[in-house]
């Protein structure tokens, strides 16, 4: 299983971004997908995440910017980002629950899309 993000790049404070992250290989199911980030020097920390059944939370920083969905059919995440701040500059990293076996789901993450915002 891989997990492919895209959509990260510069943009000036109000603008918006939109980060896709598609899971590809042998696939069984699909729980919880989400986007973490990290900003240099600080830990990474969750930044929205979406049930299978297409409940959503959120940070309380992007709550009300931010919009996480999911297209089951195409096993990928999307993070729409709007009313950027320079605070939000990080790489973003997606995290999905799969099950690629029989056995229990495991935690696939992708390679980190660095999203940047100017003041």
């Amino acid at each position: 299983v891989q997990l492919q993000a895209s959509g990260g790049g510069l943009v000036q404070a109000g603008g918006s971004l939109r980060l896709s992250c598609a899971a590809s290989g042998n696939i069984i199911s699909i729980y919880t997908m989400a986007w973490y980030r990290q900003a240099p020097g600080k830990q990474r920390e969750l930044v929205a995440a979406i049930t299978n059944s297409g409940t959503t939370n959120y940070a309380d920083g992007v709550k009300g910017r931010f919009t996480i969905s999911r297209d089951n059919a195409k096993n990928t995440v999307y993070l729409q980002m709007n009313s950027l701040k320079p605070e939000d500059t990080a790489v973003y990293y997606c995290n999905q629950a799969i099950r690629a076996t029989l056995f229990a789901a495991s935690d696939y993450w992708g390679r980190g899309t660095q999203v940047t915002v100017s003041s």
